[in-house]
């Protein structure tokens, strides 16, 4: 079974930055894609970043598109998420995701699920 730990969350305040972390429970790391997605209260899972299992190709979400960075160490089985310039609309639970299929903006497409880190940016 495998497990994802997110870490890296908290309180900022607007124009701020967090890093989050995702370190999954496996054995080759560089089997997975990997995403990042964010839920706020009331509303639907969104997809926010992924990155190939290489790490050579990723992808964002509109919304965060030159705020938020994903990037992956395969030598220490971790997954990041640089968040920059945090807006107030940012505030959300974050999750991580692992696929063994090609990365998506799916959130269907993705077997393995964390439980989430709060991201809360106050004004």
């Amino acid at each position: 079974q495998v497990q994802l730990v997110e870490s890296g969350g908290g309180l900022v305040q607007a124009g701020g930055s967090l890093r989050l972390s995702c370190a999954p429970s496996v054995q080759t790391f560089n089997n997975y894609g990997m995403g990042w997605f964010r839920q706020a209260p009331g509303k639907e899972r969104d997809f926010v970043a992924a990155i190939s299992k290489g790490g050579g190709s990723t992808h964002y979400a509109d919304s965060v598109k030159g705020r938020f960075t994903i990037s992956r160490d395969n030598a220490k089985n971790t997954v990041y998420l640089q968040m920059n310039s945090l807006k107030p609309e940012d505030t959300a639970v974050y999750y991580c995701a692992a696929t063994t299929r090609m990365f998506n903006i799916a959130p269907a497409m993705y077997e393995y699920w964390g439980h989430g880190t709060q991201v809360t940016v106050s004004s």
